[in-house]
């Protein structure tokens, strides 16, 4: 059986890591736009980069939940793509394999020159003067308010193909991931888990599970698997 999942912060929060935009829409006290968008890397390079080393310094610390685990556990027997708009590396902690990371990955680098020079990163620091091979300096690997998401493609053809689909920790407001449940086959069973179960217009074949991962995802597992 193919499961494919979309996560999104709620699962992560669960593990302490912070969704960080607060209710009046500010990232750690800095509009989104000064820090998740190329007009800010182009104003304030120090203050992004600082940005996203303050978020690597506290994802380093975090453990993957039990909601990771159940879904790292599924792999054994079934054929797991999961799909995240978290840009955490918590799912590869809690082993597994296959995750597309549709914003980006905190834990890389990338040339500001060339965008296909990525490089892994081992601490949580990047600073000002940390170039790429080709001599520019390095950004972090996330995709920004405004640029193109290039995993959607990739995204959309796996949800295509999937048995059953489950959404993990995310409102479905932030597109164009959202609009990944409209691509799921219409006959193909909809799990959507969370404490506070966003609204979807199309509720066939869905079941709503209003808890939080850690509890929830394993339920949804258990109907996915009897179904």
């Amino acid at each position: 059986m193919k499961i494919v999942v979309l996560t999104g912060a709620g699962i992560s929060a669960e593990s302490g890591i912070k969704t960080f935009r607060d209710s009046n829409g500010l990232w750690e006290g800095h509009d989104v736009m000064d820090v998740a968008s190329p007009q800010g890397w182009a104003k304030n390079q120090e203050l992004v980069l600082d940005f996203y080393n303050q978020r690597r310094k506290q994802a380093l610390s975090a453990k993957p939940n039990a909601g990771h685990l159940a879904l790292s556990t599924l792999e054994k027997n079934h054929e797991v793509v999961i799909i995240t708009q978290n840009v955490d590396n918590l799912h590869e902690k809690a082993g597994s394999s296959n995750v597309l990371h549709l914003h980006g990955e905190l834990f890389k680098s990338r040339s500001t020159l060339d965008e296909h020079l990525v490089y892994e990163m081992t601490g949580w620091e990047l600073n000002k003067g940390d170039l790429c091979e080709k001599g520019s300096q390095l950004r972090p690997n996330i995709v920004w308010f405004g640029e193109m998401v290039p995993l959607m493609e990739k995204a959309v053809e796996e949800v295509n193909k999937a048995d059953a689909f489950m959404i993990i920790g995310t409102s479905l407001v932030v597109y164009p991931a959202a609009s990944l449940i409209d691509f799921v086959p219409q006959e193909t069973p909809k799990f959507i888990i969370d404490p506070n179960l966003p609204e979807v217009s199309n509720k066939e074949n869905m079941y709503f599970i209003d808890e939080p991962a850690t509890t929830g995802v394993q339920k949804a597992i258990n109907q996915i698997l009897n179904y």
